[in-house]
């Protein structure tokens, strides 16, 4: 068997199965792997599979307790989670009339129970591919979140590794079913499901900034001045993603060619100059690749690579992903030489029509293969091939129309990703092509990528794509400004919170109907989601009222205090709202006694742990968060080259302390001294604040902004504790969100005379009965007060009265 590089490999004891888990007859075996987790096989030899598959990679999980009755004829199996009841060596199918006559597996503390061949409807599922199919809608899969509480994944039909690393057929036919049985213990359906098939893999930090790709043909010169208008207008990149027209791309009468791994030098002279340009910029560089049409003789190392495969009629050496030795000759010639050049990832740009297998092959050998260097840790970008996707980020969605429906059916798609344990999605931001560009769509797309897993900006070819913030107005380029700043700020609680994905499983993104179920067939409310710990989000996805410039929103807030993350006011959780929101506001909120970390460095291109930390400390209760930092880049934090660091937050009314201090890890990953900035939100003036260093008291510089508390303080240790004690009466500000507020903004920005203005203020806020101040709305007209504003106040009336 061809043996390809140890990169490659698996490990072949962690695939089996510890034997005191499994029950086996002659033709079946039934493994425990948790209390939640069951897998059957079924073969009427008596073969079962203990290799590795494309899937699973891990069956070799701690025996969970489970209690066993059996004799003969009958097998019982049970945990706290199910009861399994078997007939032995009956195939585990009842047939139409009675499916669960040979197999029953009972979902205890409910009504509910699972049989071979169970349907499976009501499975929410999960992205299949592209955001919108043909029909312009969703296409989604089977996931494991199902309001029944239980889930199948069929590993019957399926590749097996080899210790080779060489995917291979199996030799025998099979039933190999893995069975989640978690009622209402979801997350924990997550983790038995990434042991089973290995956890997300924690993407490079520069991942988490703003990724930059268009269609279009970049020189030298036009990628220099790219980045400098860039640079000089203090907009973050931190990835330039080069689309199809990098490399040399034509062949006698063939002419733009998706395939291509070497660079065209009439555009690029020395690409590894420009590429370490780039990185002295702190932007990483990534490239379109697609070997599905196979390799052409204008590639660089041709020659070597024909000495090792066959080329066809046309002088090509066709793509063949199921030949591992295709796939070595291709990663060796013409890969690596890419690597030389210290390209940092890769683009899979096929076809997603083709066969899922090769995408899934090419998804596996391009990430595995960068393992080579632990120096480079390994990202991709490709389609998703349905196979453990979250071990291959980041996926595309493909491209997709310039329109609101895009924008609308986004942040759906996102959240049921969850539904599969998959956070790392990407979208073009903006839409890829066709459509009308409008600064709202565009403004509302960016707000939208801000708080989502991945920021990427993507168009076709063609001078009109307007995707380069500058192009706009001057209002829209400044609040697209503002907010890809707030991204790359962010940076340090989205790292962290990519590292509890990693670690523990713990998606990015919540949607809001794990915890309210009832949301899920609600238009209104189920595109809401939780963003990592801190922040919960409810997306503007319609266009504005013209007339009071506002979007007109409607959003639910979860139970608990919560918090609008700008300006600071107080929403009560449990309940509906309606608000209005400028082209620059942003429904994102924030839960009480939350802390989020911010990077407040001047220079946020540099994605690497800052030296300038900003903590933002929202009041109401006592707190926890744990910083994650490593260098970012590398695969070194494996060996333990991290550093992790607790923000404790012990709150009282009138006395509120912060420590920060390190927990864990190795010095010298991080800066080694920080100057901190600690803002209280919706705190006023403390009495007394004290700051220690150690057991040190040191000087500090305290103020207050707006509405918040602001203690700074700098050149403090990052290995040492820093202690923050705030003393006051009645320090926190009660600032509960008014729509009184909202209704005087919108009639401020009217174009209505002032005089008018105060007439309707008098209505709108008077003791009248809301029908009485409908009658008077209605008489303004006889003063000069036009139809359509008349229409607008009526409308406002509506939603006041619904408050």
């Amino acid at each position: 068997m061809y043996k390809l590089g140890e990169q490659f490999q698996v490990d072949y004891e962690s695939a089996k199965s510890n034997e005191k888990s499994i029950i086996q007859g002659k033709k079946f075996r039934i493994t425990i792997l948790t209390e939640r987790l069951i897998r059957f096989e079924y073969n009427e030899d008596g073969i079962f599979e203990d290799r590795p598959t494309k899937l699973v990679w891990n069956r070799n999980f701690e025996v969970p307790e489970f209690q066993m009755k059996d004799d003969e004829k009958y097998l019982e199996l049970s945990t706290k989670y199910f009861k399994l009841f078997y007939i032995k060596e009956r195939k585990f199918y009842g047939g139409r009339l009675n499916p669960t006559s040979n197999l029953k597996v009972e979902l205890l503390n409910s009504d509910r129970y699972w049989y071979y061949g169970h349907p499976e409807v009501r499975n929410f599922g999960a992205p299949k591919n592209r955001l919108i199919n043909k029909r312009g809608k969703y296409d989604f899969e089977r996931g494991l979140y199902s309001v029944e509480g239980f889930a199948s994944i069929d590993d019957s039909d399926t590749k097996i590794i080899s210790e080779n690393g060489v995917m291979t057929d199996k030799t025998t036919k099979s039933i190999d079913i893995y069975l989640f049985m978690y009622l209402n213990d979801y997350q924990l359906c997550l983790q038995d499901y990434f042991k089973l098939t290995g956890f997300p893999a924690l993407l490079p930090r520069y991942a988490l900034g703003n990724w930059w790709s268009r269609n279009k043909d970049y020189d030298d010169y036009k990628l220099k001045n790219l980045v400098d208008e860039f640079s000089n207008k203090d907009i973050p990149i931190s990835i330039i993603l080069l689309n199809e027209e990098w490399h040399l791309n034509n062949y006698e009468k063939e002419k733009d060619l998706k395939t291509g791994f070497t660079f065209n030098k009439e555009k690029f002279k020395e690409p590894y100059g420009m590429i370490s340009y780039l990185h002295s910029k702190g932007i990483r560089v990534g490239l379109n690749v697609n070997p599905t049409q196979g390799l052409y003789p204008y590639e660089e190392y041709f020659l070597n690579a024909k000495k090792y495969l066959e080329v066809n009629d046309k002088g090509i050496i066709p793509f063949n992903a199921l030949d591992p030795k295709f796939i070595d000759v291709y990663l060796k010639m013409m890969i690596h030489p890419l690597d030389a050049l210290e390209v940092d990832f890769y683009w899979l740009d096929t076809n997603p029509n083709i066969n899922r297998l090769n995408t899934f092959i090419l998804n596996h050998y391009h990430f595995y293969d960068m393992k080579r260097n632990y120096k480079r840790r390994p990202m991709i970008l490709s389609n998703n091939a349905g196979v453990a996707a979250h071990r291959y980020p980041v996926l595309y969605s493909g491209k997709t129309l310039v329109d609101w429906k895009t924008l609308k059916q986004t942040p759906f798609f996102n959240s049921s990703a969850s539904n599969i344990g998959v956070s790392w999605w990407s979208h073009d931001i903006g839409g890829y092509y066709k459509g009308i560009e409008d600064n709202e769509l565009y403004i509302r797309f960016v707000q939208l990528g801000v708080f989502s897993p991945i920021l990427k900006f993507g168009s076709d070819k063609g001078k009109y794509y307007k995707r380069e913030p500058w192009r706009w107005s001057i209002k829209t380029y400044a609040i697209v400004k503002d907010y890809l700043k707030l991204r790359h700020r962010l940076i340090p609680y989205l790292y962290s919170e990519a590292y509890k994905y990693h670690k523990e499983g713990i998606p990015l993104i919540e949607p809001i109907y794990y915890r309210y179920k009832e949301m899920y067939d609600d238009v209104l409310y189920r595109n809401q989601y939780y963003f990592g710990n801190g922040f919960f989000i409810s997306p503007i996805i319609t266009k504005k009222n013209y007339i009071m410039n506002r979007v007109i929103h409607n959003f639910y807030i979860p139970d608990g205090v919560w918090y609008d993350f700008v300006t600071g006011k107080k929403f009560p959780g449990g309940r509906s709202y309606v608000s209005f929101f400028r082209d620059q506001d942003y429904p994102v909120f924030v839960k009480a006694g939350s802390i989020i970390p911010l990077s407040n460095d001047d220079n946020l291109f540099d994605t690497t742990p800052p030296t300038n930390l900003e903590i933002q400390v929202f009041p109401g209760r006592s707190n926890l968060y744990q910083l994650y930092e490593d260098d970012g880049m590398s695969d070194l934090y494996n060996k333990g080259f991290y550093i992790k660091t607790n923000i404790d937050y012990n709150y009282l009314p009138n006395n509120y302390t912060v420590i920060v201090r390190a927990l864990e890890g190795k010095s010298g990953i991080i800066p080694k001294y920080r100057n901190y900035k600690i803002v209280f939100r919706n705190t006023k003036q403390a009495d007394e604040v004290i700051t220690y260093v150690n057991d040190q008291e040191i000087k500090n510089k305290h103020y207050t902004s707006g509405p918040d508390f602001i203690v700074e303080v700098n050149n403090v240790s990052t290995i040492a504790q820093l202690t923050v004690n705030c003393k006051g009466k009645d320090i926190e500000i009660d600032a509960v969100r008014l729509i009184n507020d909202d209704i005087e903004g919108i009639i401020s920005d009217l174009t209505i005379e002032t005089e008018m203005k105060e007439k309707i203020d008098a209505v709108i806020f008077s003791d009248l009965p809301m029908k009485k101040k409908r009658i008077a709305v209605r008489r303004l007209r006889n003063k000069g007060l036009k139809p359509k504003f008349i229409r607008l106040f009526l409308k406002l009336l509506e939603y006041i009265e619904q408050v």
